[in-house]
């Protein structure tokens, strides 16, 4: 039966949602979630969240004006909604395609996505600095953070929180409650409660009566304070909102996220409100398909999949996948390892681990720095903490890094995910920047393994011979299959030409190395396991080479190319030196494949570099 859109083809922007009746909405709703199942299917990329925000996000558009009111996403990748109601309906199948929509929000795609997001918890400070800009100008617009409960472990939102709930500014943070309950809803009183103080009616009645409490000349104001006092205390001990009131919010919910007719009813309460406003919505991640509802954190992020069966349409071995098969090995003979994730045990590859020894699993949430610095504390404490984290979320805690980790002298391990090209998750979580953040951390070694024997010699390495900050990066890929000797660095060939490279790209570096080799140019390949320090050893290698070429999988500025390009200056090395890594800028969405030939790091590339520079 060939699926149809009455609806959803005719929106091309928020304003046509303003204009749709009650049923007519419910049916745009019923039409987004086909679009979605089908298109994810196909495309791979967040479905279960944005199965759980169809309604929420309608009535959003139905709600506020955009993009004069900023709706500004936490993550952004629960967004695919916003998109097919912003003008990329037509062009929703080439979702997370290289020349097509990004699965993240982004403002050179279109003037609603109001930033780029793709880190967790900074919502409600964006929002906090939009609506202060509103206020400076006089502007009656507001400025709406939407941030699920899963962000909200992240210490980020109680900063912008405790900040913005002390201004009387327009700041609307709508949190997505999809798993765990923040305020208990406590019985039929509680529930009408929430009915009530949803409605806007009520907030008339209750601004009005307070206006009018205070012109009552001398015992007016006094009363009023005292009503408003009794009123908080009987709310307090009958319906638990008062931590977000007590830090300034005016608090409207639960909300059935699901009731688009009560969602709208409760945003348009909120902007009766002159000041800071937290808008509590339940809803359920994967609603509407089966398969995401019963298991939402294997649709979070999935590949392409068959609609009928929810499987994955191919699968195969991977790094994250090795890295836990090894983690428990090693955990079962030393009693001493730890795990720890910031929600992403899935992700990691630690789930196997948090099921074999989970009183050594530790998931402190999305809360990245903190991570780190308890991992010290494990460590003083006489445990290996091993800390496992996405490239791209790394980012978030280098001053602890810096100051929890290498200072302090003490074993931590920090295994890093997603290195190098994520691909198709584009700029907000490419794994680019770790190698040069850590590159100028003293008391730091950093392994890149090509193979998944190498990763498990490194985590040898970092358990029981290295010391201080040790961290293992590796790519979100399966391995290659070339043998190594799993040694901090090897050398394969003898010419005057030296390929040096590290983890994956070594492979590349190996199929270029194998064409030069059948055309009769004769090279040499130095290949780097611990990338920091970088061996003494590598100088031997490279000695009495008249080229050297370097491929990395990363940042040119501040990458192991550049450090080891001033190593040779400095020992008077008289050789021809060229880095090719990427320069100073942000890599959109591509497959790894096509952005390791558009930054010259395929074996075609390679080849075609060393035949130039043979002439």
């Amino acid at each position: 039966m060939e699926k149809t859109e009455e609806i959803l083809c005719h929106i091309e922007s928020p304003w046509a949602v303003k204009q749709l009746s009650d049923s007519q909405l419910e049916l745009l709703c019923t039409e987004i979630r086909q679009k979605l199942i089908d298109t994810v299917s196909e495309t791979g990329g967040h479905l279960a969240s944005n199965l759980g925000t169809v309604e929420l996000t309608v009535a959003l558009h139905k709600s506020f004006d955009s993009p004069q009111d900023k709706i500004i996403w936490d993550v952004g990748h629960q967004a695919y909604t916003h998109k097919l109601l912003t003008g990329r309906n037509k062009d929703f199948s080439t979702l997370r395609t290289e020349n097509g929509i990004s699965g993240f929000v982004r403002p050179d795609e279109s003037e609603h996505d109001s930033f780029y997001e793709g880190h967790a918890g900074t919502s409600v400070s964006r929002a906090a600095g939009v609506a202060a800009a509103n206020a400076l100008k006089g502007s009656k617009n507001y400025a709406v953070a939407v941030i699920g409960d899963g962000a909200f472990g992240n210490g980020m939102v109680y900063e912008a929180l405790d900040h913005a709930g002390s201004t009387d500014n327009r700041i609307i943070v709508i949190l997505n409650d999809n798993e765990m309950s923040i305020s208990e809803n406590v019985g039929a009183m509680a529930r009408y409660l929430a009915s009530v103080r949803a409605k806007p009616e009520y907030y008339r009645f209750k601004t009005g009566t307070e206006k009018a409490l205070r012109r009552i000349p001398i015992v007016g104001r006094s009363l009023s304070n005292h009503l408003f006092r009794l009123k908080t205390a009987i709310k307090n001990i009958i319906y638990s909102s008062s931590f977000f009131e007590d830090l300034g919010f005016k608090y409207i919910g639960p909300i059935d996220g699901h009731d688009i007719n009560r969602l709208c009813e409760a945003m348009d309460t909120a902007k009766l409100v002159n000041g800071p406003v937290l808008l509590h919505v339940n809803t359920v991640k994967g609603r509407g398909y089966d398969f995401a509802e019963n298991s939402p954190e294997k649709f979070h992020g999935i590949s392409k999949f068959d609609i009928n069966t929810g499987e994955p349409k191919s699968s195969s071995g991977s790094f994250s996948s090795e890295f836990g098969k090894a983690l428990c090995e090693f955990a079962s003979k030393d009693k001493r390892i730890c795990a720890i994730t910031a929600a992403m045990a899935l992700g990691t590859g630690l789930e196997k681990f948090s099921a074999e020894y989970p009183s050594r699993f530790f998931d402190v949430g999305i809360a990245e720095e903190h991570a780190v610095t308890f991992a010290s504390g494990l460590s003083a404490g006489g445990m290996i903490p091993v800390f496992a984290v996405y490239s791209t979320f790394m980012q978030r805690c280098v001053d602890q890094l810096i100051h929890d980790g290498a200072l302090q002298r003490i074993k931590s391990v920090i295994a890093v995910d997603r290195a190098g090209f994520v691909g198709v998750d584009g700029e907000t979580h490419q794994g680019l920047f770790d190698v040069a953040l850590l590159s100028s951390l003293p008391n730091t070694t950093v392994y890149s393994p090509a193979t998944y024997e190498e990763l498990r010699k490194a985590m040898y390495n970092a358990f029981y011979r290295d010391d201080n900050l040790v961290v293992i990066r590796y790519p979100r890929a399966s391995a290659g299959y070339e043998e190594t000797k799993c040694e901090d660095v090897e050398q394969f060939g003898n010419g005057e030409t030296a390929l040096v490279t590290y983890g994956r790209e070594f492979f590349n570096v190996v199929e270029a190395y194998k064409t030069l080799s059948a055309k009769g140019i004769k090279t040499r390949i130095v290949k780097l396991h611990r990338i920091k320090p970088i061996p003494e050893k590598v100088f031997e290698m490279l000695s009495g080479c008249r080229n050297i070429f370097f491929f990395e999988e990363g940042m040119k500025s501040g990458g192991i190319g550049e450090k080891l390009g001033s190593m040779l200056l400095e020992k008077n090395y008289n050789c021809s030196y060229h880095v090719t890594a990427v320069n100073d800028e942000f890599v959109t969405h591509a497959s790894a494949d096509s952005l390791m030939k558009r930054y010259g790091l395929d074996a075609d590339s390679i080849v075609k570099m060393i035949e130039e520079a043979a002439i």
